[in-house]
């Protein structure tokens, strides 16, 4: 089945994201016209709008009144939590990373999964489930689904030797990603995974990424909550 595109003004910051990233545009280097964004896409005005709107908002992009739209200056991009790959984590402590994988499977997309995707329901995505381990004890229980269209190939990672965010990060190069953090209780299936109690609070962390025009990839990663703590830092 075709996947859905991304909407129009998703595809828009998409383009103008992925400029960045890949250096094509430094900081403080001028943003195309949204007339020019408008012909390029061929979309309305208005959605252009919307676009460059959002981006000035996420801080990607700086809006100078007569002069345009530039580049946002590195510190503002910067101030994002980044994606980060548990094994590079769990290594920076000084401790031993390890990888139990339960299943890796291809799955036709329920409506959550295709409304999360942006396909029709049916299509199919790939499924993974894994544990990782820091020296031996299991703090992440990770439940992931990928777009075949982004990583044609994910279901041939060895993902004992690489971990999937690695994988992606690679195959599928980031250039937008949500995520929602709360305190919740395990399913059944991820209290057994990770050796814990059904009762026990877990952190649990949803993240869905966007590689060029496409989302990428959903994850519902859980972490036990007397094992682990989200940390980070803003670069100014």
């Amino acid at each position: 089945m075709t996947p859905i595109p991304l909407p129009a003004y998703e595809q828009v910051k998409a383009f103008v994201k992925a400029q960045i990233n890949l250096g094509v545009w430094r900081p403080g280097d001028a943003v195309p016209s949204e007339a020019a964004l408008q012909h390029q896409f061929g979309v309305s005005r208005m959605t252009v709008n919307r676009a460059v709107k959002e981006l000035a908002v996420e801080g990607v992009v700086t809006r100078v009144q007569g002069s345009g739209t530039v580049v946002a200056q590195l510190h503002r991009i910067s101030s994002t939590l980044a994606v980060r790959d548990i094994h590079e984590e769990i290594v920076e402590r000084g401790h031993i990373h390890s990888t139990t994988v339960l299943l890796v499977e291809t799955v036709r997309a329920d409506a959550a999964l295709a409304q999360t995707f942006n396909v029709r329901v049916g299509t199919k995505v790939f499924h993974s489930a894994q544990v990782h381990c820091e020296d031996g004890v299991a703090i992440q229980f990770e439940d992931r689904y990928v777009n075949p269209a982004s990583a044609p190939h994910y279901l041939d990672a060895d993902l004992t030797q690489t971990t999937s965010t690695h994988y992606l990060l690679e195959h599928a190069p980031l250039t937008e990603a949500s995520y929602s953090i709360e305190a919740a209780l395990p399913t059944a299936s991820e209290a057994k995974a990770l050796g814990i109690n059904k009762s026990a609070a877990c952190l649990v962390m949803k993240r869905r990424t966007i590689s060029g025009t496409r989302v990428a990839s959903f994850a519902r990663l859980v972490y036990p909550g007397t094992r682990y703590s989200f940390s980070g830092n803003f670069q100014l």
